[in-house]
């Protein structure tokens, strides 16, 4: 399949999820509602041109709620907080707003429920990010992070009899499954989500990259160097044996990774927009794609609504 670059295929889906739609919106409309600057914790999604564009609408993104002044407006990051942040922006009387994904809150609660019921946790997670950060935070103790199998094999527990394993949201799914099977492999007797905590957006984009990358000689991930997700997709296609590259504009894209190659898959990870992938498609025109194809997918349609305040 080499020769000259001929055809773009485009994954679907590919870019916003309804979590990222939605903690963006926030931001926007509280921007509207009560002016500039607002006060946005962390990122608000890990994408370097929707961060600059609202840091041009007035907000200010900061890590450390020192920064705020008080009685600002505040908005707390897709990826969500620990109980400290949450009650150290409550005792300085800041006007929160969460922007935290509902499907990361939906393990943040139940994390609170189970510890209720005297469980420990397992997080499977990558360290430093912020949403396992917010997950872990969650409770002061009793929760352990793995990152990998070895870690699963080392891990030290205090108790074992009521131990339950939660993961980030924006996992690869095979790599997560296969950390699972070492915890129970480990402990029999761990108690499993409901529902894999994986989210849905997550679970979508990377199976159509299983399915686009063996049609493809290159895949070009829209994505910024932070975004886990974007991340996971690259890899993905990697292991299915397509050389992969992630850009985070149209800039990054390098004329030689196309010599010989003749058809180019592109997605783009949850938080980066689409706009960047009109660009990218303009890019890859530029350097001699002919058609752009759209493969079939899974459509979503998934909401979520916005906190009260701001509807």
């Amino acid at each position: 399949m080499s020769g000259p670059l001929d055809e773009v295929v485009l994954a679907a889906p590919r870019g916003f999820c309804a979590g990222v739609d939605r903690a963006i919106e926030i931001v926007e409309r509280a921007l509207a509602k009560f002016g500039a600057p607002i006060y946005v914790r962390h990122e608000i999604v890990h994408n370097t041109y929707v961060v600059n564009d609202l840091k041009s609408k007035g907000a200010i993104f900061i890590e450390d709620l020192d920064d705020v002044p008080a009685g600002a407006t505040l908005v707390f990051s897709a990826h969500g907080v620990s109980q400290a942040v949450r009650q150290e922006a409550a005792a300085r009387g800041f006007s929160v707003f969460d922007a935290t994904c509902p499907l990361v809150t939906k393990v943040h609660v139940e994390v609170a429920k189970l510890h209720k019921e005297g469980y420990d946790f397992i997080m499977i997670g990558h360290k430093g990010h912020p949403e396992v950060e917010g997950t872990m935070g969650q409770l002061t103790e009793g929760i352990y992070l793995v990152e990998d199998v070895s870690d699963v094999d080392r891990l030290v527990v205090e108790q074992t009899d009521k131990l339950a394993v939660v993961t980030q949201t924006t996992l690869s799914v095979d790599d997560a499954a296969e950390i699972l099977r070492a915890v129970k492999r480990r402990f029999p007797n761990v108690r499993e989500p409901k529902q894999q905590d994986i989210c849905y957006a997550t679970q979508n984009r990377q199976d159509a990259v299983k399915v686009l990358a063996p049609q493809v000689d290159i895949l070009i991930v829209v994505g910024s160097p932070t975004s886990s997700n974007s991340n996971r997709l690259r890899e993905l296609a990697e292991r299915l044996g397509t050389q992969a590259h992630m850009v985070d504009s149209p800039d990054d894209l390098r004329p030689e990774w196309f010599d010989g190659k003749r058809r180019v898959g592109l997605t783009a990870g949850a938080s980066a927009p689409d706009i960047l992938v009109q660009h990218v498609i303009e890019r890859l025109k530029a350097l001699g794609a002919v058609s752009v194809r759209k493969m079939p997918g899974v459509e979503e349609t998934i909401q979520f609504p916005l906190p009260k305040g701001l509807r």
